[in-house]
C-alpha cells in the first residue's frame, strides 16, 4: 500500500487527455437534457453501458454526440471548470489539454473565440482557487478535409500567447494518414506552434513516420505500435521524441487485447521516451492516478520508474524551460519528501 499512496498524493503532469472525453456522464446528461438532445441512454446507469466501446467507429459516434451537446459558451466553460477540478484532485499540476473546437462549430456554429474565452476563463479561475495549470492542444479531427484543417490551424495561430501551445491530430487514422494535413501542419509550425499528432494506434508506424516526416512531430500521442519497426524505435530513441501513452484506452478501443499485453515495459526496455497519460477519463473509467496504480502493479514498477514516467512528462511539455526546470526540481523535492513519508527506497 505504500507505494499506491506514494503514486496518490506524487505532483503529476498530463501531456494527453482530451478536453471533451473528460465529460463525466452525469454532465453529458444534464448538457443534452438542457439542448433537448436525444441520446441513446437516459439514465446516467445506461450511459456509462452506452460508454462501453465495441470498437474506434463506435467511438468516434460517442465523441460526435458529445460534442452536439457542446451547445454554448457557458457549456464549454463548465465542463473545463469540472475538468480542472478533477485534475487537482490528483494532484495534476500542470496539463496539455487537447481541444477539438472544429467539432462544436460544426456542431452548432460556436465560434472558435467563444470556445476559447469560455476555456480561458476556466483556466484563470483554476490557477487562483485550485493552483493548477493548462495549456491546450489545439486539434483536427482527422475525418475533415484539408482546408477545414487549414480553417483550425488559422484559429490555433490566432491564439497563441493566449493558452493555445501546441497544434494536434486525432480521431480515426484508417484513410485519413498525416499527410492529408500537411498543410495546415506547415502553417502552425511556421507561426511557431509544435505539432503533437496522434499516430500509431490504430494504424501501423507508416502512421508515426509520417507524423514525424510530414507533420515535423515533437511529440507523438499514442505510438504504441512503433515497436513494428525496428528503424523507427531507433529513430525515436536517438532524436528523444516522447510518447504519449495511454494503456487503459488501448486496452477499451482494443489496439491490445489487454493490459498485462500493453507493450509498455518494451517501450521502456528500448530507452524510449515514456509519458503516463489517460486519454477520455470518464469514457475509459479512469484517470492519470489509475493508470499509474495499474501499471505499477501489473507490471511490478519501482519507485524510480514512477518517477521517472513522471517526469518524462515535466520534460516533454511544452513550458517555457525556466518553468520547466522549476517544475522539475519541485517534483524531485516531493518525491523525496514522499518517500521518507512512506518508507520507500529509490529502487524499492
Amino acid at each position: 500500500m505504500t507505494l499506491a499512496a506514494f503514486i496518490k498524493e506524487m505532483p503529476k503532469v498530463e501531456l494527453h487527455v482530451h478536453l471533451e472525453g473528460s465529460i463525466r456522464p452525469e454532465t453529458l446528461l444534464v448538457l443534452a437534457q438542457r439542448h433537448r438532445i436525444p441520446l441513446p441512454a437516459t439514465r446516467v446507469e445506461e450511459l456509462h453501458d452506452w460508454y462501453t466501446f465495441t470498437d474506434f467507429a463506435h467511438f468516434i459516434e460517442i465523441y460526435k454526440t458529445i460534442s452536439r451537446c457542446l451547445r454554448t459558451a457557458e457549456d464549454i466553460e463548465l465542463i473545463t471548470r469540472e475538468f480542472l477540478i478533477e485534475q487537482a484532485a490528483q494532484n495534476i499540476v500542470y496539463s496539455e489539454v487537447t481541444f477539438t473546437p472544429f467539432s462544436q462549430y460544426h456542431a452548432s456554429g460556436l465560434p472558435f473565440a467563444d470556445q476559447l474565452a469560455a476555456v480561458n476563463r476556466a483556466r484563470t479561475w483554476a490557477e487562483m482557487e485550485l493552483n493548477v495549470r493548462m495549456s491546450l492542444v489545439i486539434d483536427i479531427p482527422r475525418e475533415i478535409t484539408p482546408d477545414e484543417g487549414l480553417l483550425v490551424a488559422g484559429w490555433a495561430i490566432s491564439a497563441i500567447g493566449n493558452g493555445v501551445v501546441a497544434f494536434g491530430l486525432g480521431g480515426n487514422e484508417q484513410g485519413n494518414p498525416p499527410e492529408k494535413f500537411a498543410a495546415a501542419f506547415t502553417r502552425a509550425r511556421l507561426a511557431g506552434l509544435p505539432g503533437v499528432p496522434h499516430a500509431g494506434e490504430t494504424m501501423g508506424p507508416a502512421s508515426i513516420w509520417g507524423a514525424l516526416k510530414t507533420l515535423h512531430a515533437v511529440r507523438v500521442g499514442h505510438g504504441v505500435r512503433c515497436l513494428e519497426d525496428p528503424a523507427l524505435v531507433e529513430t525515436l530513441r536517438h532524436r528523444r521524441i516522447p510518447l504519449e501513452i495511454c494503456p487503459t484506452s488501448n486496452v477499451c478501443l482494443k489496439v491490445v487485447p489487454s493490459l498485462e499485453a500493453h507493450p509498455l515495459p518494451r517501450l521502456l526496455a528500448e530507452n524510449l521516451v515514456v509519458t503516463l497519460n489517460s486519454d477520455d477519463p470518464p469514457m475509459f473509467n479512469t484517470t492519470l492516478t489509475d493508470e499509474f496504480l495499474r501499471c505499477g502493479q501489473c507490471f511490478g514498477l519501482d519507485v524510480a520508474a514512477i518517477e521517472l514516467l513522471a517526469l518524462n512528462a515535466v520534460n516533454s511539455s511544452l513550458l517555457p524551460e525556466a518553468d520547466r526546470k522549476n517544475l522539475e526540481d519541485h517534483f524531485k523535492t516531493d518525491f523525496a519528501r514522499l518517500r521518507s513519508k512512506h518508507h520507500l527506497t529509490e529502487t524499492a
